[in-house]
């Protein structure tokens, strides 16, 4: 046989691994980049609504916190005429009243149209001023109201105001308070927005116009301006960095008449937790579903290749089996010519043997021949001849009759005479083994309807497997095959049981397969057990086995007594039965069958 090409299972094996790989992990990292690519989209949106949302009603808390008091001045203004208000101690309780009902004013001040200071109430002195020149008082009389930057002025201390102004008839006065910076503060900067996320306002410049959480004074300018301070209509939100490299959420708006911004912002790894969170998630995900994958598809590629190792095994081992079986048909279509060729001078021999048989009788009839010992081993030898003549005679019947393909002969026949037949056969292969075979053969046996070659060829292939196994356990001398054939359970069972080397737990579920033998190469074809349960099968009944490795095997047959030869509507498999200890055997040790 040619020698079979080199199978490269290691190239095999990484064409089947990296499909197992790619194939589905492609969809998996797919699959979460767009859920990735989803829930970011979906989070920046839903951070971007909540902090503009947050935006727009802290904007319109902080103008609702000037516009309070803007009017609260303008209550004043046109509550008093200009003296009542320049008179001694009015301005004093005007603003008692004030600070009773609003919080938030730090003074209030009284100023001609000459931007006299003509009345104030407060902690520094600044009565008699002139203001004319100062930029929040050219604002206030010309827009009659006005809120100021924060500024330093005659107190030298960062500080922004709210006046309002009245004319009545020629005469035009002013009327000023100063806004609590650090409740003005407090008021703007009270947000909270995970950690880090803050609000404050600067002017139209970018200067500071509240202190700023993550830090900076007031009138300072803003670093970080330019990337916001842009012409806008209500709320702008983006992602932004500042000067530092930060990245932050921002949202924007414009108030006071576009003098002032509002700022709203917060880190953006704080803003997107939940989405560094998620990240982190799907890292985990693929980093455990890759090793799970990398694992399964290598536990699996493992298998694969091992059972295409297998499979080519199987078919060698199967082409070297097939071959066998080619040279074993060979075998036996010599052995029959070998039979025919034998036959004829058998059949020469025993003619001339009976015409000396006969010369001889004559011989001692016409009184040529006296009796004398030597006469008596003659005869003798006559008598031995014709035995060996008869016995090589069924011995090259024997082969013929299992060389030739013959007809079913289904028939009622005598089990009890085919059995001592069939074990007569190895009866002496069996002595020269040193091999005991015993028989238990119940006087009661049915007759049953089957084709006794068949079953001849089924029993001869287990003894003949119950003298291999003892053999190979190398306790020939003291091997017993004992055969049993009674009725049980309306059935006859055949047995034969034998004190061999058993058969191996794992095998005895694969000793029926076709072409599966625990004899060496070369000395089992492993067909032996297959065609004998298919031989059983078509006649209706079943094999079961009991083995123990090391301690010997039990095969028993059980025929139905009303068997036709027919197979039933239902056949019953071979039962194959574990046991826990030495099958019953009269004589020393177990049982053992090697299957063939």
């Amino acid at each position: 046989m040619a020698d079979q090409p080199t199978t490269d299972y290691s190239s095999i094996r990484r064409r089947i691994l990296a499909a197992m790989l790619i194939v589905p992990g492609i969809p998996c990292m797919l699959a979460l980049a767009v859920g990735y690519y989803y829930f970011y989209n979906s989070l920046k949106s839903e951070t971007m609504a909540k902090i503009e949302r947050i935006a727009d009603s802290h904007r319109q808390l902080v103008e609702a916190f000037l516009d309070e008091r803007t009017n609260d001045l303008k209550l004043i203004i046109n509550s008093y005429e200009y003296e009542e208000l320049a008179r001694p101690g009015q301005l004093t309780r005007v603003f008692e009243n004030l600070t009773q009902s609003r919080s938030g004013f730090m003074d209030l001040s009284l100023f001609n149209s000459e931007g006299v200071h003509v009345a104030y109430v407060g902690p520094y002195d600044l009565a008699g001023i002139v203001y004319k020149q100062e930029k929040w008082f050219k604002e206030v009389i010309q827009k009659q109201e006005y809120i100021s930057d924060v500024f330093l002025g005659f107190r030298k201390v960062p500080h922004f105001i709210i006046a309002v102004t009245r004319t009545t008839g020629e005469k035009t006065w002013v009327v000023r308070a100063t806004v609590d910076t650090a409740l003005f503060d407090q008021t703007v900067g009270n947000v909270r927005i995970g950690t880090t996320g803050e609000a404050y306002i600067v002017n139209k410049d970018g200067n500071l116009q509240t202190i700023r959480r993550s830090g900076g004074l007031l009138m300072e300018p803003d670093e970080d301006a330019p990337s916001y301070l842009t012409a806008h209509d209500r709320i702008r939100t983006f992602l932004g960095t500042n000067r530092a490299g930060e990245k932050y959420v921002y949202a924007t708006a414009w108030m006071k008449d576009n003098n002032w911004l509002l700022v709203v912002r917060q880190q953006r790894a704080d803003a997107f937790r939940q989405l560094a969170l998620a990240t982190n998630l799907i890292a985990l995900v693929l980093l455990v579903g890759g090793f799970l994958l990398a694992a399964a598809a290598r536990y699996a590629t493992d298998q694969i290749v091992r059972r295409l190792k297998q499979m080519d095994q199987d078919k060698s081992l199967l082409s070297r089996q097939l071959v066998a079986a080619e040279r074993l048909a060979e075998v036996g279509q010599m052995a029959a010519g070998v039979a025919h060729e034998i036959n004829n001078p058998l059949q020469i021999i025993g003619t001339e043997q009976q015409l000396i048989e006969l010369t001889v009788e004559e011989m001692q009839e016409g009184g040529e021949l006296h009796d004398s010992e030597n006469l008596a081993q003659v005869l003798d030898s006559l008598k031995q001849i014709n035995l060996q003549i008869e016995r090589c005679a069924n011995i090259t019947q024997g082969l013929l009759k299992f060389s030739r393909k013959q007809e079913q002969v289904v028939r009622l026949i005598s089990l009890k005479d085919l059995v001592s037949d069939i074990t007569n056969l190895v009866r002496r292969k069996a002595e020269v083994e040193g091999i005991t075979i015993m028989e238990d053969i119940s006087p009661a046996l049915p007759e049953v309807m089957l084709d006794p070659a068949e079953l001849q060829q089924v029993l001869l292939n287990l003894l003949n497997n119950a003298i291999d196994a003892i053999s190979q356990k190398g306790g020939a001398m003291e091997g017993q095959i004992r055969i049993t054939a009674q009725n049980q359970d309306g059935r006859v069972r055949i047995s034969i049981t034998d004190n061999g080397c058993g058969i191996k737990e794992a095998d005895q579920q694969k000793i029926f397969s076709p072409f599966f033998t625990t004899k060496p190469v070369g000395q089992g074809t492993g067909l032996g057990l297959a065609v004998s349960y298919a031989i059983i099968d078509k006649m209706g009944g079943t094999i079961e086995v009991e083995s123990l490795e090391g301690l010997g095997t039990t095969f028993s047959i059980y025929l139905p007594i009303t068997a036709t030869g027919s197979r039933p509507e239902e056949t019953q498999a071979p039962k194959m039965k574990k046991s826990t200890a030495a099958p019953k055997a009269s004589g020393p040790g177990g049982n053992g069958h090697a299957a063939n």
